[in-house]
């Protein structure tokens, strides 16, 4: 059987002859690999989650992967979204390319075709991940975080319940479960979606996301709570 990844589609760099992707790696880390079409080396870097930016992985020689690259790789696989594909094999790796200088990773990289975890492969073929990452996807083929935060803020304003939720004193967290469970019920038909399954959906969406994919639906409960007292 062809082994997969959970990565996002390929994208074509500027700053060098390179290919680049996101990867979900184990541990709800997301990698951001380039390859070069002029070595078999793989270039990696960790997407650092307090600071948005990628942190060059302690095997990538900055040389050949300056810190820019992996910054137009982040910009341009921004809001793609993940899916199970195949690995990729370096251009340089293919019969008939060009010849590569010789280079060889350290023996404690990170295997960039790992297996993904079973759960993320599970949540990622669901059909209601792909539900609703379809629902939410523009013409580009990113995921439209506003379209998202926009369709959650509008059911939640036309929502009776959360009035209600609202004059009880419902936490932050409490609100937003139920209106983001309420959307995904209604965009993939299943009336028994779990906080579990929705709570994976979402930190996929959100590995991909320029931001907190929830930004604008937070500060809007925010402002429900505020206008409460």
């Amino acid at each position: 059987m062809w082994p997969v990844v959970i990565r996002t589609r390929l994208v074509e760099l500027s700053s060098l002859e390179a290919v680049a992707y996101r990867q979900k790696l184990r541990g709800g880390q997301s990698g951001v690999v380039i390859l070069r079409h002029d070595t078999a080396q793989p270039g990696l870097a960790l997407l650092n989650h307090q600071t948005g930016q990628p942190d060059l992985a302690a095997h990538t020689p900055a040389a050949l992967y300056p810190l820019e690259a992996f910054q137009e790789a982040l910009e341009l696989t921004s809001g793609l979204p993940y899916s199970s594909r195949g690995p990729v094999r370096s251009p340089a790796s293919v019969p008939g390319a060009a010849a590569a200088a010789p280079a060889s990773a350290a023996p404690d990289a990170p295997e960039l075709a790992e297996d993904p975890a079973s759960s993320d492969l599970a949540t990622v073929n669901g059909a209601d991940y792909q539900k609703i990452v379809k629902a939410y996807t523009n013409r580009k083929g990113e995921i439209s975080y506003e379209l998202l935060n926009k369709s959650l803020i509008q059911a939640a304003l036309g929502n009776p319940y959360l009035s209600e939720l609202v004059a009880r004193g419902a936490s932050e967290e409490e609100i937003r479960d139920h209106v983001v469970k309420a959307n995904f019920e209604a965009v993939t038909g299943n009336r028994f979606l779990s906080q579990a399954e929705i709570t994976a959906i979402l930190a996929l969406l959100d590995a991909v996301s320029p931001r907190s994919v929830l930004a604008e639906l937070n500060a809007e409960i925010r402002r429900l709570l505020a206008a409460r007292h």
